[in-house]
């Protein structure tokens, strides 16, 4: 009878991943269902079942950032089809303002920006469909992200925004700290950028 009372409660399908849509189409906001008790506690980062409705790619490669210094900024980063890329980005320690731009061709929220503020606390996730342009501000020290991307790296195809470009009304939170020369020197947007095209699946 032990047995089989445990293994009924090991394989059960509640739900562990919440998705919450927001204010521009096909950008989500991911929020655990964690479990705590006297021993720490468990939270779901990935399920392709529950993630079915939304993500109809594969994850390829998963990369870990550690950024050092509370103010710094990165981005505003995006790949160019046929490399475009669904990321999904969760903070594992610290704290961040992450940001999003729409720069999908057509777009009804062409050049909207979305922000949430993604923490080790909170343990939100932001799913970033292609045609986003994406970066970050951190909001301490020693932060730590973990991105999910369903494309190869591709640094000849890949595109920026610049941060400090104030046709795209980016509010930073803080005074920007260490930003990298390739970063500052992205090009800002003129009336000839008319956004990104996407290749449908």
């Amino acid at each position: 009878m032990l047995h089989s009372r445990c293994k009924k409660e090991r394989f059960r399908v509640d739900k562990k991943l919440n998705i919450i849509s927001t204010k521009i189409k096909d950008l989500y906001i991911i929020e655990p269902n964690s479990f705590s008790d006297e021993r720490g506690s468990f939270s779901r980062i990935y399920c392709e079942d529950e993630l079915k409705e939304i993500l109809d790619v594969s994850i390829k490669q998963i990369n870990h950032s550690v950024t050092k210094e509370k103010g710094t900024v990165r981005g505003m980063h995006f790949q160019y089809e046929p490399n475009s890329e669904v990321k999904m980005v969760k903070c594992i320690k610290g704290r961040v303002l992450d940001i999003v731009v729409d720069i999908r061709k057509d777009s009804p929220t062409f050049l909207e920006t979305f922000s949430v503020e993604l923490s080790a606390e909170n343990q939100k996730m932001i799913y970033i469909p292609k045609g986003f342009a994406h970066g970050f501000q951190t909001l301490e020290d020693d932060t730590e992200l973990l991105y999910m991307h369903s494309t190869i790296y591709a640094p000849s195809n890949e595109g920026a925004l610049n941060i400090k470009d104030l046709s795209l009304g980016i509010k930073w939170p803080l005074k920007i700290k260490n930003l990298s020369k390739r970063d500052n020197e992205h090009e800002f947007l003129d009336n000839s950028f008319k956004g990104i095209e996407i290749n449908e699946l």
